[in-house]
């Protein structure tokens, strides 16, 4: 069975000190912060890495975050990703509208308190070790099944041997065992 991978969580701000602070706010947690300061910069890294949930800044120039959401959630890799808004616009009701429009399960104003934002975080990543548990266990599964239906076709084999009766036919029925065995 594999070690289990570091939840990733993916930052994305425009300003810097904002990206320091958010990575200063999830410190101690189990995860790798994962910064970046655009929406473009976001879709490319989707584009290479798994990541259990999406700090996304919702006013950036250029590609702004609900845009950057939109493309996200319109990608099959990506669209289960959970996304949420941190804004410093103060709380326009038709914004945060457009947040969870655009997919977002949060949309949260600045300031805020960053307990609340590390207990929202840590659901999200709780959520994605569960799921990366129920990856490995399915995996096992799917394995476990194909050798069994493996050894039910050995078996099969050596019956079939063994009922068409002939010369070494018990001989050939235990070869056929010995070498599903192995």
């Amino acid at each position: 069975m594999s070690s289990p991978r570091t939840a990733k969580i993916l930052l994305v701000d425009d300003r810097m000190e904002n990206l320091v602070a958010l990575e200063a706010i999830l410190q101690g947690l189990p995860v790798e912060p994962v910064a970046v300061t655009s929406g473009e910069e976001a879709l490319k890294k989707l584009l290479v890495g798994d990541f259990a949930v999406i700090l996304l800044d919702a006013q950036m120039p250029g590609m702004d975050g609900f845009e950057t959401a939109s493309h996200i959630k319109q990608r099959e890799r990506t669209r289960h990703v959970p996304i949420i808004f941190l804004t410093a616009v103060d709380r326009d009701a038709h914004l945060a509208f457009r947040g969870y429009a655009a997919g977002a399960v949060d949309y949260i104003t600045k300031p805020f308190d960053p307990w609340v934002l590390r207990a929202k975080v840590s659901v999200f990543v709780e959520l994605w070790g569960r799921k990366e548990q129920l990856g490995v266990q399915a995996a096992t599964v799917r394995a476990v099944e194909a050798e069994n239906a493996r050894l039910r076709d050995a078996i099969e084999e050596a019956r079939s041997a063994l009922r068409s009766g002939g010369e070494g036919a018990t001989e050939k029925a235990v070869e056929l065992l010995t070498r599903a065995g192995e």
